[in-house]
């Protein structure tokens, strides 16, 4: 199994487990989401139980929805941006992470990030936006919105700043 590491903080984001598709020339992935039942589940069995001699009243129902890639890296959901702020993460988000690549990804990197942010810019009313487990200033951002029409959220990762782990 491989697991996605932010390049910056360490946390968890993303699994091989979850179906990728390269965005804007692959600066981005987009990344499917499901809401799912988490907890205990009422399981009806035909069964009566009044006429069992038991009763409903002791069932402790702790059934939660939950969106499958925020509940398994443990992402921390964060106010929204309006442009200025989201302008001012992306230029430190860039400072911080070009020292990290190798000088053939940083190339591309500075090639295509104008797009990416125009991108993301022109979804941000409609965008979530997520951190990492521990919630560190210098970490990368998970961003997750709807498609038309979509029930399930569709998250949007920089594939620049996530480290291959095999585990």
């Amino acid at each position: 199994m491989l697991v996605y590491q932010d390049l910056l903080t360490g946390d968890e984001l993303l699994s091989d487990s979850f179906i990728c598709k390269e965005i804007e020339n692959g600066m981005l992935w987009e990344v499917d989401g499901k809401w799912v039942v988490k907890g205990t589940v009422d399981v009806d069995i035909g069964a009566n139980p009044s006429a069992e001699g038991g009763d409903d009243d002791g069932v402790d129902d702790t059934a939660v929805k939950v969106v499958d890639i925020v509940d398994t890296f443990r992402l921390q959901e964060q106010p929204p941006f309006d442009k200025k702020q989201f302008v001012t993460f992306v230029k430190r988000y860039i400072k911080l992470l070009t020292p990290k690549l190798d000088e053939e990804k940083q190339e591309l990197f500075k090639k295509h990030i104008e797009g990416a942010t125009k991108f993301l810019l022109s979804k941000l009313k409609d965008l979530q936006f997520f951190v990492g487990e521990s919630m560190h200033d210098d970490g990368s951002m998970v961003f997750a919105y709807y498609k038309d029409g979509a029930v399930d959220p569709t998250f949007i990762y920089f594939a620049y700043g996530l480290k291959e782990v095999k585990c």
